[in-house]
């Protein structure tokens, strides 16, 4: 005699429902690429918590790039009540590019294949990352190669650390977040911190992941109102990445406004897609983490109900 189990409704829905998340999370990361990011590894760091402060904008919200991220902007009005933003804008900075994997010349006398915290950077990243429009992909990375680190940074004039096992003495003063994230002397807490950079109508983040140009010492310009020390290169006060260059449409020399910012108001592009350095990534890869491991959860709870029915 052959008899019909019935599986109750709930635990097939609740499989449905498990299995639809789970496939979901697995496509997400991939959808317009054409390549998928390196599975990460990384779901062990730490992802630091964005602090309270949120700002609010309202006037010109419109395209930045071809990814439809919100634009914002120095001189937007608040909503009525919203608070202030937590940083503020550093304007009409002079920029210029600098890439991983960069030689040293007159303009940069620093070699690039390390930074001022990985002494093995171009390694670290994945490779070269080509300044040569030619040989970059429409998302903003380097062509053969999947970007093991957020091709999207930046470098700012202040270092933190002047060891591996001694942070600078100011550092505890100048850095508006030191108390929440200070681990031990020597381990920065600035490295991957995120910032805005605006020009002309556009807005992208990144990285912070290396110092200069030329100074390691301008907290003042950093984290306070000052303007720049360096007297290189027209005086820039920021470095930015190709991808970045290419995303903002910019040049080597021109200016740009930039703020630091939390991670809730970094708005959606391409520079939440790539990096085991990337919060963005991190996340989400736990996210697919504990998705799959609810959906084996319910496999077993089914599974025991059809043992217990026979």
């Amino acid at each position: 005699m052959r008899f019909k189990i019935r599986v109750p409704q709930f635990l097939t829905s609740l499989l449905v429902v498990g299995l639809a998340g789970w496939a979901s999370a697995q496509d997400q990361p991939y959808k317009n690429q054409t390549s998928a990011p390196a599975k990460s590894t990384a779901t062990t760091q730490k992802i630091p918590p964005p602090l309270a402060t949120l700002s609010h904008y309202t006037g010109n919200s419109g395209s930045a790039g071809s990814t439809g991220a919100r634009t914002y902007a120095p001189g937007y009005t608040r909503a009525a009540g919203a608070p202030s933003p937590k940083y503020q804008w550093k304007k009409n900075i002079v920029t210029t590019i600098f890439w991983v994997g960069e030689k040293p010349s007159g303009n940069n006398p620093t070699p690039n294949h390390k930074s001022a915290w990985d002494t093995a950077w171009e390694k670290n990243f994945g490779g070269y990352d080509t300044p040569d429009k030619s040989k970059r992909t429409y998302d903003f990375c380097p062509k053969g190669f999947t970007p093991k680190q957020n091709p999207f940074y930046c470098a700012l004039p202040y270092n933190d650390v002047a060891s591996w096992n001694r942070t600078k003495p100011e550092a505890s003063q100048v850095i508006p977040w030191f108390k929440t994230y200070f681990k031990r002397h020597g381990k920065s807490v600035i490295k991957g911190r995120w910032i805005a950079i605006h020009h002309k109508g556009k807005t992208c983040f990144a990285q912070w992941e290396d110092v200069g140009p030329f100074r390691t010492d301008d907290w003042a310009y950093v984290f306070g109102q000052s303007r720049p020390t360096n007297t290189h290169n027209n005086g820039a006060g920021l470095d930015v990445s190709p991808a970045v260059r290419d995303f903002l449409g910019i040049r080597s020399g021109d200016k740009c406004h930039w703020r630091f910012v939390e991670l809730h108001e970094v708005l959606p592009g391409p520079w939440k897609k790539y990096g085991l350095n990337n919060h963005f990534v991190v996340e989400q890869e736990r996210e697919r983490e504990i998705q799959a491991a609810e959906y084996e959860r319910l496999q077993r709870m089914r599974d025991e109900y059809l043992r217990n029915r026979r």
